[in-house]
């Protein structure tokens, strides 16, 4: 079954635009170094639960619109290699520096696939 790396973030709204050229970039590279799916989502129905939900998740502010993607790999020996291919492309070097979101406030990990219907 597969490995799946999943992501929310906050990013503020008027750095959308950003934040999807930098998408599209990640994707690309990411699927040329061998991931399965490269999948990004803007948030568009979540509320701001009482107790838990996914802005209070990433501490999102009014200005900022909640991120939820995931990359698929055939496997977590897969994802480690193709991450660590992926670290040090240099077509990503000027994202990593100046990221159009918070990265503090992401949370991110890796997941074993269980089921897939």
């Amino acid at each position: 079954m597969a490995y799946v790396d999943g992501f929310v973030l906050a990013a503020p709204k008027q750095n959308i635009e950003a934040y999807k050229a930098m998408a599209r970039k990640a994707g690309e590279v990411w699927k040329e170094c061998g991931a399965l799916a490269y999948v990004e989502c803007i948030g568009d129905d979540v509320p701001y639960g009482e107790l838990t939900s996914f802005p209070r998740a990433v501490q999102a502010k009014e200005d900022e619109v909640v991120i939820f993607s995931w990359i698929v790999y055939e496997s977590r020996q897969q994802r480690d290699a193709i991450n660590a291919k992926v670290m040090v492309d240099p077509r990503l070097k000027d994202f990593m520096s100046n990221m159009p979101f918070d990265g503090k406030r992401m949370i991110y990990g890796g997941f074993e696939t269980f089921l897939e219907l």
